[in-house]
């Protein structure tokens, strides 16, 4: 796919601008679709369901061995077990049981959500782009410090390459509530769906270009 002109300011740490970086207009700068954004929030939120629920049927409650009376002359319904589903105690009909509620998208349109992702991140100009964030310490209060002077206070992603130095600065943004982590490898849909911005770095921003485009 030809990478055509969409271009955006890299700040630094601090909000000044640094430069400009042209973005693939392949991956950041398509038309979003709505369906497939919803699809692959819900694929996700159905994977992270435990599924331990658990019910007994009447086979598996205690007791109920015995036939409370006998079958006529007693002037009363028919009964078989104190355990059946309308004895209070018996069994449950079609209750749940341990289940995996995990299913797979293609990949194909995998892919489309998470560029249909990015590029309403672009066309909403809530995607910052930053040339690196460093901390020489994992202190909550100079990463706070940043959030400011990147004007953030609504939900944030913030995401990095893998092969960056993110750790400080994932451990000072764990105290903050509307602070999010993740890398460029573990980009995901549900993540960009809960945030208002995405702050990526620019390595973090090549790397997710290779692998969408």
């Amino acid at each position: 796919m030809a990478t055509n002109k969409l271009k955006v300011k890299v700040l630094d740490q601090t909000g000044k601008e640094v430069k400009d970086l042209t973005l693939n207009e392949a991956v950041f700068g398509i038309e979003p679709n709505q369906q497939v954004m919803f699809d692959a929030v819900v694929m996700q939120q159905a994977s992270l369901r435990q599924g331990t629920h658990d019910t007994k049927g009447r086979s598996e409650v205690s007791g109920g061995g015995k036939k409370p009376w006998r079958q006529k002359g007693t002037g009363r319904a028919r009964q078989g077990s104190t355990r059946a589903p309308q004895w209070r105690g018996g069994g449950i009909v079609f209750g749940p049981t341990p289940r995996k509620y995990g299913y797979r998208l293609n990949r194909k349109v995998r892919r489309l959500a998470l560029r249909s992702f990015l590029s309403t991140f672009v066309n909403d100009n809530a995607l910052v782009v930053v040339d690196k964030i460093q901390l020489d310490a994992a202190k909550t209060k100079d990463f706070a410090k940043i959030m400011s002077d990147l004007k953030l206070d609504r939900k944030v992603l913030f995401v990095f390459d893998v092969e960056e130095d993110w750790e400080n600065a994932w451990l000072s943004m764990r105290n903050i509530p509307n602070a999010s982590f993740t890398t460029s490898e573990g980009l995901n849909c549900l993540d960009m769906a809960n945030s208002y911005t995405m702050v990526a770095t620019e390595a973090a921003v090549k790397k997710i270009e290779e692998a969408l485009q």
